[in-house]
């Protein structure tokens, strides 16, 4: 019996040692390499907010560039070259202009990025929602993601929680979901990104409209 009981401890240590068990953080960590290799990318994306939506395309450069051109609300843009961030709401007739609002501005669609994964590291901690194994992205839909959960660690992190639904064979971000202090939700799903294909610098610059009403350091003032 006693030579059983070790046989059986001994297959059991064996079935393990062969199967690859990895933890939330070092899923993220791979999560986070993938995204270190990405210089550039390009992506359709939608935007949540409530029962609001909107819709267009992405496209990131490193370390920090960021343009948003929207289909829906049509002609809508975010841009941020580095150094200015700039919002043109055509029904408003305006441009949002804010100089170095990087963090303030662009916090949001750019968590998906190198820099982004590295705020989040430092500032959540990781989870699985429920086990490494990938789940439908919607009810019965073939499409499917590794759910990671992430929770504040520090106050001063504008989004309480964050999951990140992660393709399991890319390790891209297929769709990020965040809750806001006041309990909002922000969805951003990333569709059919092209990686590397060399965008320019001048892609994000943006050449307004020279009519529109412009409102300078709309987020905050700026030092003198």
């Amino acid at each position: 019996m006693k030579y059983l009981a070790v046989c059986l401890v001994l297959a059991t240590a064996s079935l393990a040692a062969g199967q690859e068990i990895i933890t939330a953080s070092q899923y993220f960590d791979l999560v986070a390499e993938r995204y270190a290799q990405i210089e550039d990318y390009q992506a359709k994306l939608t935007i949540a907010v409530g029962k609001d939506v909107m819709a267009g395309t992405i496209a990131f450069k490193t370390p920090s560039n960021l343009r948003v051109d929207f289909s829906d609300p049509p002609d809508q843009v975010i841009a941020f070259d580095g150094q200015t961030l700039t919002v043109y709401i055509p029904s408003l007739h305006a441009i949002l202009s804010q100089t170095a609002a990087g963090k303030a501005g662009a916090d949001s669609a750019s968590l998906a990025t190198r820099e982004g994964l590295k705020m989040m590291k430092r500032s959540y901690g990781v989870a699985f929602e429920k086990d490494p194994t990938p789940v439908p992205l919607e009810d019965a839909a073939a499409e499917k993601a590794v759910v990671l959960v992430l929770t504040r660690s520090t106050v001063a992190e504008g989004f309480k929680t964050i999951k990140l639904y992660v393709n399991p064979d890319s390790k891209l971000i297929r769709r990020l979901e965040g809750w806001t202090l006041s309990g909002d939700k922000l969805r951003f799903d990333f569709r059919d990104m092209a990686i590397n294909t060399g965008i320019p610098a001048s892609r994000f610059l943006y050449d307004s409209p020279a009519s529109a009403n412009v409102y300078n350091n709309f987020l905050f003032k700026t030092e003198e």
